[in-house]
């Protein structure tokens, strides 16, 4: 009965972190978790911390598009 009563506790804070995540998400409230994630990475995982901004900087950046008269 211990087994059930833990599983079931398990799957609620499961549950309950999914709908926390999706809430979030619609909100726009992740930046907090973002900033202590690539803080985490900046300290013990340099070469993501490097993508990390890599890939922010790419996301900022737009495509020049040519003139039709360069064809």
């Amino acid at each position: 009965m211990a087994y059930v009563v833990f599983l079931a506790g398990v799957v609620v804070v499961l549950a309950g972190l999914t709908w926390f995540a999706s809430w979030a998400k619609r909100r726009g409230r992740g930046s907090g978790v973002a900033g202590a994630v690539a803080a985490y990475e900046e300290a013990y995982r340099t070469t993501a911390h490097q993508s990390h901004h890599e890939l922010r900087q790419q996301s900022g950046r737009t495509s020049e598009t040519g003139s039709p008269d360069d064809l």
